[in-house]
């Protein structure tokens, strides 16, 4: 199973960022650092953010 690159909106602020759906650290908001998404050993966990869109 691979992985997908998917943008999503931070629920804080509404910055829109890019990131990988099974990310291996957390990932925060480059605007204003809310947790956009925590590591979970496979898929990533949606925290502070909602998807966009899937891209392929």
């Amino acid at each position: 199973m691979s992985g997908r690159f998917i943008r999503v909106s931070c629920t804080d602020c509404g910055h829109e960022t890019i990131i990988f759906d099974r990310a291996s650290t957390s990932i925060a908001c480059s605007i204003c650092g809310s947790t956009l998404a925590i590591s979970a050993g496979g898929k990533a966990t949606l925290s502070g953010s909602t998807i966009v869109d899937v891209l392929e």
